[in-house]
């Protein structure tokens, strides 16, 4: 933790840093109710609403846990000139959150999942969202804004959700200003732009992921093909830090020199939804510190385990990790 030498002055540190989020933003919108006969229309239960939400989703979720662990966020990504898009906009001020890197655009629609419950069971999932590319004209506006943003990043994080805001070409760009500026970048990355993030800093799929972009099967267990696929990411990416999570088996952590795995903790799992939203964002905090990878990593890996102990998608408690990490003794 280079000056730091405790982790109380850690988490303080991570209190002046500000953390640039680029990438697919949507609104989680939830309708609950009682379902108690079928339809006499068609074999499909009738919901009664008794309650509806809507919440940031996507990028926006990994902003919010930025702002839980007590660094400033700053979202840069594109939504649809829509009531979609103002109900997004709406729910970011909210929050607090700044608004000046969102590009509202005429030729899309704001990304949203309805989901509809009924007691603790989800009936259904309505998604509205457009997956193709930006223009060339919303790609160049979407530069603008994040090159202004990026003037007072210390970490980037790249949030791809396959929805569009990525191109094989914007992420070289974003990655180069980033580069020039000396500032890391660490990616979250999905499927379609997978080996697109060429020179990122730190690199954290999951372990479906992974293998989904290189091509590759290999059993869970098999350790050595697992590694051996990671060698290979570490290589085709030119990136040395590859942080994997391995769901109740934990997570991995290479550098270039070094391989730690490092075990999940036994807990009451209640809901994984967001756990990789907190994970990135925590390994983005110490990516600015320069703690060490094993240190980012075992971090990471607790704040994920903490969030999956909530039901639905909410960021991590700051206090509550510390207070963990405090008990693990975890240090450099």
């Amino acid at each position: 933790m280079n000056q730091h030498t405790s982790l109380e002055d850690l988490f303080e540190a991570f209190n002046r840093l500000t953390v640039l989020v680029v990438g697919d933003v949507m609104i989680d919108s939830y309708l609950w109710g009682k379902s108690t006969r079928i339809s006499p229309e068609a074999p499909v239960p009738i919901v009664n609403v008794v309650q509806r939400e809507k919440r940031l989703g996507g990028a926006a979720n990994v902003a919010l846990n930025v702002e839980a662990l007590g660094a400033t966020p700053l979202l840069c990504s594109v939504i649809g000139d829509d009531q979609d898009g103002a109900d997004y906009l709406r729910l970011m001020e909210e929050k607090g959150l700044s608004t000046e890197g969102i590009l509202r655009s005429p030729e899309r629609v704001t990304t949203i999942k309805h989901r509809i419950i009924a007691g603790a069971q989800q009936l259904l999932r309505v998604d509205s969202e457009i997956e193709h590319n930006l223009t060339q004209q919303e790609e160049q506006q979407l530069e603008e804004r994040y090159l202004k943003l990026l003037e007072n990043a210390d970490v980037v994080i790249f949030e791809d959700y396959d929805k569009g805001v990525f191109s094989e070409q914007n992420i070289q760009r974003f990655l180069q200003l980033a580069n020039a500026r000396g500032i890391p970048s660490v990616v979250d990355p999905k499927k379609k732009n997978f080996l697109s993030y060429t020179g990122c800093t730190l690199f954290k799929p999951n372990l479906k992921e992974l293998k989904e972009g290189l091509k590759v099967e290999f059993a869970n267990e098999n350790l050595p093909a697992f590694e051996e696929a990671v060698a290979e990411l570490q290589k085709r990416l030119e990136v040395q830090n590859v942080l994997v999570t391995l769901s109740e088996r934990g997570v991995f952590v290479a550098d270039g020199t070094e391989k730690t795995y490092i075990e999940a903790h036994r807990r009451s799992i209640s809901d994984v939804s967001g756990a990789g939203d907190t994970v990135i964002s925590i390994a983005a905090l110490c990516m600015a510190m320069r703690t060490s990878k094993e240190f980012m990593a075992s971090l990471s890996n607790l704040g994920g385990g903490l969030v999956c102990e909530q039901v639905g998608v909410v960021p991590i408690n700051k206090s509550r990790l510390l207070e963990e990490a405090g008990h693990l003794r975890l240090a450099e």
